[in-house]
């Protein structure tokens, strides 16, 4: 069976779309690679909060910014702070400042899976940073957080969403939104479930609950989650699968 791979750049992080099946070397296939990498340079060019240009720059000047996507974004993050209890919150406290907005704990697996649209009917996996979304059937390595080279586990994916927050390769970036303090407790939290949006959200709540937060993911229905503690030791809800 014919498979391929596409690697580029995109919001400062490697994004690759792997395809597979009998046409996977079409002009059609190609096409549709295409226009996910062009999906996602939008939505990098909307709402990151790097780029003076963007709209969450604009927002965050005080600016009055509309659009359907500006308003799709804006609304999934005030769910997501309310299925977290708070725990996911876009508008970041720090003591001398008034709260900035910034939607990137949402928008890269809301992006992927958006964009991983373009190739319906095609065999795909699409990975950014941590998070994929599939097609058909897939073998998927978790990373073990304390040595990225190593894996923790393989899991057998089909049409499923995996997402990973920690700070391996970030360092302590996840904040309590409660405390504005850096999360504590856990290396890593990898969720999977059947949306690529909502198990990234989840995932990094979860970082920011700590070892408690395996209670939590217990409770919700579709998802399953492995979280990694800061000495090492494993959590699992109970329905986590086993290694492949």
């Amino acid at each position: 069976m014919t498979r391929r791979a596409f690697v580029e750049q995109i919001m400062g992080l490697p994004v690759s779309v792997h395809v597979r099946g009998p046409h996977a070397d079409s002009t059609g296939v190609g096409d549709a690679v295409a226009a996910v990498f062009a999906e996602l340079r939008m939505i990098d060019a909307l709402f990151s909060p790097y780029r003076p240009d963007s709209r969450v720059s604009a927002l965050n000047r005080g600016e009055r910014v509309t659009g359907p996507l500006v308003e799709t974004v804006l609304e999934l993050c005030e769910q997501a702070r309310d299925r977290t209890g708070g725990y996911f919150d876009a508008y970041l406290r720090r003591a001398a400042s008034r709260p900035a907005f910034d939607p990137s704990g949402l928008v890269k697996g809301w992006a992927v899976e958006r964009a991983a649209a373009h190739l319906r009917g095609i065999d795909h996996y699409v990975s950014a940073g941590g998070d994929l979304v599939t097609r058909g059937s897939w073998r998927i390595g978790v990373e073990d957080p304390a040595q990225p080279d190593r894996l923790l586990t393989v899991l057998e994916v089909t049409d499923h969403a995996v997402a990973t927050s920690g700070g391996a390769h970030r360092g302590a970036h996840i904040l309590d939104p409660h405390t504005g303090a850096p999360a504590r407790g856990l290396r890593s939290v990898t969720v999977t479930g059947p949306s690529l949006t909502w198990a990234d959200v989840y995932a990094t709540a979860a970082v920011a609950r700590g070892p408690e937060a395996v209670r939590w993911l217990d409770g919700l229905p579709g998802y399953e989650a492995l979280l990694v503690r800061d000495d090492g030791t494993l959590l699992a809800t109970p329905g986590w699968p086993a290694a492949g």
